[in-house]
């Protein structure tokens, strides 16, 4: 399957929408965790995560950050 998109401005950063049937027939939903690569520096390749543990040192790490750093990152937000 091919879809030519353009990207979408969000805030000061820029956003990918992707449509909820290709979200379904990936099998991913707003807890899938998604690993970005740029396998040549030309291309961007999106997976979903699929591993159970490293989806547990993801959330362990970012449980950490947000502890340690939740107040810098509401001023940031406001």
């Amino acid at each position: 399957m091919t879809v030519t998109k353009k990207l979408t401005k969000h805030g000061n950063s820029y956003a990918l929408v992707i449509e909820r049937p290709i979200l379904e027939l990936l099998g991913i939903d707003s807890d899938t965790l998604l690993q970005i690569t740029t396998p040549d520096g030309t291309s961007i390749v999106i997976t979903p995560v699929k591993d159970k543990a490293q989806q547990k040192r993801f959330s362990a790490s970012l449980k950490k950050i947000n502890k340690k750093y939740s107040g810098a990152l509401k001023r940031l937000a406001e």
